[in-house]
């Protein structure tokens, strides 16, 4: 390349443009301790898979604990490899139903202290 010119840039649509975009997207990233619940994989497999290459990680830290972040489609092509795919879908609709049956109990919670406070209001004003 010839002094003072810049390198050339990828083109925009290609994964060399954005090498960190998919660690930046919401939901494309999960723990390892995520990992493990939701599809049912071992902390062994995990460390196996990073050590072969074929799962990515980054290292974070909460608290000063530290813990592996991975990207969720590699998780998940790791899980569909050793477990076959009727497994990780049903692994899939589990935590899918832990997560509604989790949002369900919240808004039940959440509409008794309203009508609650409705009551309350109610009983101000005279009703």
């Amino acid at each position: 390349m010839p002094p003072g010119r810049t390198p050339r840039r990828p083109p925009p649509g290609s994964a060399m443009a954005y090498p960190n975009d998919e660690w930046q997207r919401k939901g494309a990233t999960l723990s390892d301790k995520t990992a493990r619940q939701e599809f049912g994989l071992t902390q062994d497999e995990i460390y196996d898979a990073i050590d072969a290459g074929t799962l990515q990680y980054r290292q974070a830290y909460m608290h000063g604990n530290p813990w592996l972040r991975l990207l969720r489609r590699e998780v998940e092509a790791l899980a569909r490899a050793r477990h076959g795919d009727r497994y990780v879908s049903e692994q899939q609709a589990r935590a899918e139903l832990t997560r509604v049956n989790r949002e369900i109990r919240r808004l039940r919670t959440e509409l008794a202290e309203l009508e609650e406070r409705r009551a309350k209001l109610g009983s101000d004003l005279g009703e």
